[in-house]
């Protein structure tokens, strides 16, 4: 499933991002943010199943900020997953 998540209280302005039927995380892409950080937490999520990846970011919080693009990017794989699943339960 490819998707795109524009983000909420974050230098970057949208992740894109595609996911498995399997939840294993295939590629993303942030748009726009703090290059270094976050093709970092790209390469570092690419290939690991989502459900892994949100519990190591959803906490994360950048500064004084209420969030942070890891955050946001776990927000949007959860998304993900819940789209994924139902699919497959209303295929089944």
């Amino acid at each position: 499933m490819k998707a795109i998540y524009h983000t909420h209280g974050t230098c970057s302005k949208a992740i894109e991002f595609e996911v498995d039927d399997n939840h294993t995380i295939q590629s993303i892409n942030f748009v726009g943010g703090c290059p270094g950080n976050t093709v970092g937490v790209a390469q570092l999520a690419k290939g690991r199943k989502a459900e892994d990846i949100i519990s190591l970011l959803e906490d994360v919080k950048c500064g004084t900020k209420a969030t942070s693009c890891p955050q946001q990017l776990a927000i949007a794989l959860k998304e993900a997953i819940r789209r994924i699943d139902a699919k497959e339960t209303a295929t089944s």
